[in-house]
């Protein structure tokens, strides 16, 4: 299954102009608040029309300014579960589910239908209940069971797991691995949640101020981002402009600092991010006298605020992350000293 979508949108203050494929498996739509993700999955839904652009499905064409086409929303199965799940408060669990075969008239094969989205969702036992009587998490399911019963070609999701608690969020997460599975299409999420994309997504789109600003598998985006904004956006805390100064050599000048890649320096390099995780006292590479400026407990991590030694007044503290048993038993203090693999050195181009 496929998606290609490349359309372009004009609002007062704001234009989406965004351009990404899919060839199947969970594209993850990545970004801030107001970066354009949620209007993304309407303009593909047929709830805002684009002003110029295509947008195709599968091979079908849901959308093409140039050849004037535009499938009303009902007419392009798309399954889009919203944030609120917009469950219809008069109607009980079964009945919800049941707007979603309005098109199949056969009632045996309706009753089968069903029963087996009432199994794979795990709502046995909540047929006659109506939404108000449901957790956030069972309003979930049942929105979610009355789109898969359509078998739409295309699952769109928007924020699905912001309204849960992390208990529920986390449960809900292994749930919908083992939907998406059996989905077997493609499936479009937004999300602002970095550790939910990683977890969920095959691919990502980073998006910001309307754009695509990249789009590649999860795991090779947060190894290689390759933009000092698509390293902020996946969560890279210590990024400073930066200048090559040799094939792998780079000037780090607000921290006072030269680092060695194991990449060659491209032309064009504007900036360099490390990882929270990737300092270590026992790295030999890039290694350098540290000072602690701060310190933060988290649940299971401590996080160390430092400066290099030879780092300028102006500028942010780093950050370095530790794992609890390290950071409370194996580092009671701050090394002085801190290292980075040249394999953890990001190299940020504009």
């Amino acid at each position: 299954m496929s998606l290609c979508v490349d359309i372009h949108k004009e609002f007062e203050g704001f234009c989406l102009d965004v351009s990404l494929e899919s060839e199947g498996g969970v594209l993850g739509l990545l970004g801030a608040s107001g970066s354009g993700k949620s209007m993304t999955l309407m303009c593909i839904a047929g709830i805002v029309k684009p002003d110029r652009g295509r947008i195709v499905v599968d091979g079908i064409t849901l959308y093409d300014s140039a050849r004037r086409v535009n499938l009303p929303p009902q007419q392009r199965r798309v399954g889009y579960l919203f944030q609120n799940y917009a469950l219809f408060p008069n109607m009980t669990v079964r009945q919800n589910i049941l707007c979603g075969l309005r098109g199949e008239k056969n009632g045996r094969r309706r009753d089968e239908a069903l029963g087996d989205i009432v199994g794979l969702m795990h709502l046995d036992g909540l047929e006659h209940r109506r939404p108000s009587q449901l957790s956030g998490g069972q309003q979930q399911r049942t929105a979610l069971a009355r789109i898969l019963v359509g078998k739409p070609d295309l699952l769109m999701l928007d924020e699905p797991f912001n309204a849960l608690d992390s208990h529920l969020r986390g449960q809900m997460q292994i749930l919908m691995q083992s939907v998406f599975q059996q989905f077997g299409k493609s499936v479009l999420m937004v999300t602002h949640d970095r550790s939910e994309a990683y977890r969920l997504c095959d691919a990502l789109a980073l998006t910001d101020e309307g754009k695509v600003i990249a789009c590649k598998g999860t795991e090779a985006l947060f190894a290689d981002p390759e933009s000092r904004q698509a390293a902020l956006l996946t969560g890279c805390k210590n990024v400073a402009d930066a200048r090559k100064t040799g094939p792998y050599k780079i000037d780090v000048p607000a921290w006072g600092i030269r680092l060695t890649a194991d990449q060659p320096v491209r032309d064009g390099l504007c900036a360099v991010g490390v990882r929270a995780h990737d300092f270590h006292p026992d790295i030999p590479q890039n290694r350098y006298p540290v000072r602690l400026t701060g310190e933060m407990e988290e649940a299971f991590e401590h996080i160390y605020l430092f400066r290099y030694e030879g780092q300028s007044d102006g500028g942010a503290d780093l950050w370095w992350r530790v794992p609890k048993p390290h950071g409370a038993q194996g580092y009671p203090t701050m090394p002085g000293v801190l290292g980075v693999s040249p394999a953890d050195v990001l190299l940020l181009y504009k």
